[in-house]
């Protein structure tokens, strides 16, 4: 399997979790390749960060191939270099990553004219590849809604409606660029989004959209289980739009689940860090969805075929764990991490 949306942490964040430790459980889980945000702290937005992390990635002695995608900020000479690291060290690096709003880590791109900017810079760099998106439009943001007493209130300080607002905003302004390479719309979390994607597919554009374990199966009534620690950035939606989204991965219109894995320390996450760990939750996902009947191809399109196909990542055989074997590999993947928002799952 590969797990296309990892945070690893390391670095100045090791309290959170180290690469070692985060390649570790992804192989006890069953992964054969993850692939690491570049919103760490320092960031994957040089060469040479880009070459420590993939060098250090390599000192792990797992059975997990490391990929990462590389950071962009609105500088030109950053993203000439980027990009230039990106062709040079592919399959190491498989892409770009553009934040089009703030998250962990403050790599947010947040004006429209900034995130024209960069378009038009890769389209003049002739640059085809992949761009990963976390779209969440800032202006949209309602930040005096979050009362951290109450982690449901994620959801209206970060309504849908930024989601989508974000994503049209980022087709328009990189078909205007003149952008010809592919965009994945991470964690996705709304269907209003999905229908937009859909829309642009059907115009022939390059694009794809991952969900994300918790989008799929948790809703924003779990957040208020305050021992959870349900807060992520999207936030968890109402159950109409969980069930929607999991109805539409059943259908096939969802092209590839991602974990967004990103631990925090408790103290962390009671002064309200988002994000939580992921591995467990794909392992759930993963029981729910042959407990749907959904054949072992599917499956094996969704935890990694589709990832492959769609970033020309050299081909491997996707093994799944066997469903009887996932009770045992959740609790051990849980058990690493000092809280598991999927305590509380109940099926689908």
């Amino acid at each position: 399997m590969i797990d296309p949306h990892v945070h690893l942490r390391d670095w100045n964040l090791s309290a959170k979790e180290t690469l070692a430790h985060g390649l570790l459980v992804a192989e006890k889980s069953g992964f054969a390749a993850v692939i690491d945000m570049p919103n760490t702290d320092p960031p994957l937005t040089t060469r040479t960060r880009i070459i420590e992390r993939i060098d250090a990635a390599k000192r792990v002695k797992v059975n997990v191939s490391y990929h990462l995608w590389a950071g962009v900020t609105s500088d030109p000479a950053q993203i000439d270099e980027i990009v230039q690291s990106c062709e040079e060290l592919f399959p190491a690096v498989v892409g770009l990553k553009l934040f089009a709003g703030h998250s962990t880590g403050n790599m947010g791109l947040v004006e429209e004219e900034i995130q024209a900017r960069v378009y038009r810079h890769l389209a003049e760099r002739n640059y085809t590849g992949a761009v990963a998106l976390h779209c969440e439009k800032e202006t949209l943001l309602r930040p005096e809604l979050y009362d951290n007493a109450d982690l449901s209130t994620q959801s209206l300080a970060r309504p849908q409606e930024a989601e989508i607002a974000s994503i049209r905003d980022q087709l328009s302004l990189s078909k205007e660029a003149g952008f010809a390479g592919h965009l994945h719309i991470a964690h996705l979390s709304t269907i209003e989004g999905l229908l937009i994607v859909e829309e642009a597919r059907r115009e022939g554009r390059r694009i794809s959209c991952g969900a994300t374990p918790h989008h799929l199966l948790l809703n924003r009534d779990t957040a208020k289980d305050r021992s959870l620690y349900a807060k992520m950035n999207p936030p968890l939606r109402n159950e109409e739009t969980r069930r929607k989204l999991f109805e539409a991965l059943l259908e096939g219109r969802i092209d590839w689940v991602e974990s967004d894995h990103a631990p925090h320390t408790i103290a962390d996450k009671e002064a309200g860090a988002s994000g939580i760990p992921g591995f467990s939750g794909m392992l759930s996902l993963l029981k729910v969805l042959y407990e749907h009947n959904l054949s072992n191809e599917v499956l094996k399109d969704l935890f990694g075929g589709n990832v492959q196909r769609m970033l020309n990542l050299p081909p491997q055989k996707t093994v799944l764990p066997r469903y009887e074997t996932l009770p045992a590999l959740i609790a051990e993947a849980s058990k690493e991490y000092p809280y598991d928002s999927f305590r509380g799952l109940s099926r689908s």
